[in-house]
């Protein structure tokens, strides 16, 4: 039997550009706007509502990280953050509730392989090269900061 002709590189990528879906950026870059700003929104009314409790702002701010990460988590856990990202597009990847998002979806997904081996293993995929990168950068941006201090 006659193996098929492989194309191109060139046939290739030309194959890709004309099956891929064309997307329309005019429609989902104002709504990528729109829902990264609600929450954004969302954030900043909770931390107002929390300072007219006579709660400093950096207490304020930390309650509402925690409080987003919660509803972030709450909502992938629904399966309404999917429902919402669909539409918000990167708009929804604001970094505290993408992340809490990113780390609660891959527990969802393994929660059927167990408790340890399944939701204890893979909630970290995800959030585990950020605390490792995200912690060696921290150290690392505190030794140039002392070393600029000595001078």
């Amino acid at each position: 039997m006659q193996q098929p002709k492989q194309p191109s590189p060139q046939e290739y990528q030309k194959l890709v550009h004309d099956t891929a879906i064309k997307t329309k950026w005019y429609c989902t870059v104002p709504k990528a706007f729109l829902i990264g700003g609600l929450i954004c929104l969302l954030g900043e009314c909770i931390t107002q509502f929390l300072m007219g409790f006579d709660l400093p702002k950096e207490d304020a701010s930390a309650w509402t990280s925690v409080i987003l990460v919660f509803c972030s988590a709450l909502l992938t856990g629904l399966g309404w953050y999917e429902k919402i990202a669909k539409h918000g597009g990167a708009g929804t990847l604001v970094p505290i509730t993408g992340f809490a998002n990113a780390v609660s979806s891959a527990a969802v997904e393994s929660k059927t392989e167990g408790f340890i081996l399944g939701v204890g293993a893979k909630i970290f995929t995800i959030a585990g090269p950020v605390i490792l990168y995200g912690t060696a950068a921290s150290v690392i941006y505190g030794v140039i900061y002392w070393l600029a201090g000595l001078f």
